[in-house]
């Protein structure tokens, strides 16, 4: 089976530098422009199934990237792939315009993930780990997508905790940076092994 996970498209917040995680908050025009993009970019890639973020902006994105095939394939949501929760922090401004990261916690989460502390109401590291890594076992050892093309679309913090599932370095849950908006990542996995193919390539 092959894996294109992608990372949603802009949304007012990213540009903002607000908090998103669970809160709902569709595409910008960028991040509409971008998507199409990037499906124009895999519009021979024959996808057979499509597994997406429940929330506004993956599924927008999951979507435009699909084109017609949106109508003819399936795209079914599933809370695991969601973004990590923020709880309290949502909707602050994390960044200012010159890039320095204003709250202590967001600091955390950028530079030592794995001591982000679970904001009130909110989720950590290690439960996004074990939510998308529940996905992932569950989908590699789904013997009727065994040879099938699946998209994957989600989101930048969900992106990194599903691909820890390939990259195998927990103590470098970033492998970088964030994936960028619209980043595409593709893996192959066979027998339950996975390798990466592409990692974080952008269409412009």
């Amino acid at each position: 089976m092959r894996f294109y996970i992608i990372r949603h498209g802009v949304t007012e917040w990213n540009a903002l530098k607000k908090v998103q995680g669970a809160a709902d908050i569709p595409l910008a025009p960028e991040g509409i422009r971008l998507a199409k993009i990037t499906g124009e970019a895999l519009k021979d890639v024959p996808f057979d199934i499509c597994f997406t973020s429940p929330l506004k902006r993956a599924e927008e994105t999951a979507r435009l990237v699909l084109g017609e095939k949106a109508d003819r394939i399936p795209v079914i949501p599933d809370k695991r792939i969601q973004e990590i929760d923020f709880g309290v922090l949502e909707g602050t401004r994390f960044k200012d315009e010159n890039g320095k990261i204003l709250s202590e916690e967001m600091k955390i989460f950028f530079s030592e993930p794995q001591k982000f502390k679970r904001p009130e109401n909110g989720e950590n590291i290690q439960d996004i780990l074990a939510r998308t890594r529940d996905f992932w076992e569950e989908k590699i050892h789904d013997p009727s997508l065994e040879d099938k093309t699946v998209l994957i679309a989600s989101h930048g913090c969900a992106v990194r905790a599903l691909l820890q599932n390939v990259y195998r370095d927990p103590d470098n849950f970033w492998h970088g940076s964030v994936p960028p908006n619209c980043g595409v990542n593709i893996v192959d996995v066979q027998n339950g092994e996975a390798v990466l193919i592409e990692e974080d390539k952008v269409y412009y």
